[in-house]
């Protein structure tokens, strides 16, 4: 898998990683017990086993990878980055009586608290192998401040690659949905506000830090005229397309029950299946509803530990993989998933799935971490950019430590990283800049971004209290 240099020698800094086990997870599933990657000016110049080229130029670092699996970067597909400050509250609730609960506190939510709240979500991601992660974020109080940029800038300080999928919400309790009428935005604002962070904000080109993508909250939060409205605006600017899906039979009953139809037959008439489009969960999904989203391309973020948390179910992933439907992984936001690290759900991921239909056969490990990688980067629309790791692709890239105690007794790197516990990530490259050094992330004090989220979690639960 090697390819020539593309740029000038003479002034392209090189990085070097030898002496590691590699899963590319390109088409062909290719590993090396024992091989190199070389990145140069922030793309993968080659990957292949043992050593790297003779007489690279401009070598700037080398790393000994022995012990170590280097694997595509984590690519989270479904989070909300503002529960951080809201985790361990309501934790014996379904999704409904959850969302009933926390909703007048999210409601409160302003740009110093969302800012602490991103570098906490996406800080303890990173530091879990993340190197790009979308973010559902749909709650606008009225006052709040700039939310989309005081996210994407609290983002850019810890370096991964971000989707905002600028969400809203216009259905409140008076019309029948569950967010209080002073959550929700109208039709016509949240319209113009997310036109507007996509022109302000969306940036297409090839190894792109921030995407912004159109993403009305839910089909009982959000009317039908803002789902549809919502579809043809994304399609007008050329963005992408996010929502919830599916997720529990709560969801199904309210949609029959409103629209006559179920979710995915509703989704359809509202212009929202397409290769455009990835959903939420997408739990309760009969054999026409995975006929359609395959026929139509629409891809899955699939939350295993947020489903079992809010006891949702469990989702058919083997038999959306068998039609065809993309699928990544997704950690969901940490009020329903207060670890918050996309690592753990490769390992979840294939054990819930084994609990249903498909049992032993459901997943294995290397289907898992296909799931974690280029899964996410397909429901992402980056495939061209980053999931797997060869030349030309940006060098998003993460090396596991497994020489520890926890691994040392399982041969299989893969089979290491993903059934084992935790791995710890001893270097994370986005675009080949370091994110994470040895476990710790590179371009922000930890213990300052956690008393920042303690305090703007404890001033959150104040105003929401009243005082």
């Amino acid at each position: 898998m090697a390819a020539p240099a593309s740029a000038d020698d003479a002034v392209t800094q090189r990085l070097v990683i030898e002496n590691c086990a590699l899963a590319t997870v390109d088409a062909q599933d290719t590993e090396y017990p024992t091989g190199h990657v070389v990145v140069a000016g922030g793309i993968i110049e080659s990957v292949g086993p043992g050593k790297a080229p003779e007489g690279l130029a401009n070598v700037v670092r080398r790393v000994d990878g022995t012990g170590h699996l280097v694997t595509p970067g984590l690519v989270n597909t479904h989070h909300h980055f503002y529960q951080w400050i809201t985790r361990g509250l309501a934790t014996d609730h379904n999704l409904f009586n959850w969302l009933v609960a926390l909703y007048p506190t999210w409601a409160r939510i302003d740009a110093p608290m969302l800012a602490a709240a991103t570098q906490g979500s996406l800080g303890m991601m990173v530091k879990g192998g993340v190197t790009t992660a979308s973010d559902h974020h749909y709650v606008f109080p009225r006052g709040a401040g700039d939310l989309v940029g005081a996210e994407l800038a609290a983002a850019a300080e810890i370096g991964a690659r971000i989707t905002l999928a600028r969400g809203s919400m216009d259905r409140s309790v008076k019309d029948g949905g569950l967010p209080p009428d002073f959550a929700v935005e109208t039709t016509e604002g949240a319209l113009l506000a997310t036109e507007e962070a996509i022109d302000k904000h969306h940036d297409a080109s090839f190894g792109s830090m921030a995407h912004i993508a159109a993403a009305p909250c839910s089909p009982f939060s959000v009317s039908t005229e803002l789902m549809r409205q919502g579809a043809e605006l994304a399609r007008r600017k050329g963005v992408r397309m996010h929502t919830h899906g599916s997720e529990t039979v709560e969801e199904e009953k309210f949609c029959h029950e409103l629209f006559g139809m179920g979710p995915t037959d509703y989704f359809e008439s509202t212009g929202w299946l397409g290769d455009d489009v990835w959903m939420a969960h997408c739990v309760h999904m009969n054999d026409s509803d995975i006929a359609a989203f395959a026929r139509t391309g629409t891809g899955v973020a699939h939350c295993p530990s947020s489903n079992a948390r809010l006891a949702a179910g469990i989702a058919r992933v083997p038999d959306m993989l068998a039609a065809g439907v993309p699928v990544g992984l997704g950690v969901d936001g940490t009020a329903s998933n207060e670890s918050g690290e996309l690592h753990t759900e490769l390992r979840n991921a294939l054990l819930i799935n084994r609990l249903g239909a498909h049992r032993e056969a459901a997943l294995n490990a290397r289907k898992a971490l296909r799931l974690g990688t280029y899964g996410g980067a397909q429901v992402l629309g980056r495939t061209a950019e980053i999931g797997s790791l060869e030349p030309g692709k940006l060098a998003d890239l993460v090396l596991w430590k497994l020489d520890g105690l926890g691994h040392s007794s399982i041969a299989d790197p893969v089979t290491a990283l993903v059934f084992g516990p935790p791995a710890p990530v001893t270097l994370s490259l986005v675009g080949g800049r370091p994110v994470v050094e040895d476990n710790h992330l590179s371009n922000v004090d930890e213990d300052a971004l956690a008393r920042t989220a303690r305090a703007e979690a404890q001033r959150l639960a104040r105003i929401a209290a009243g005082d």
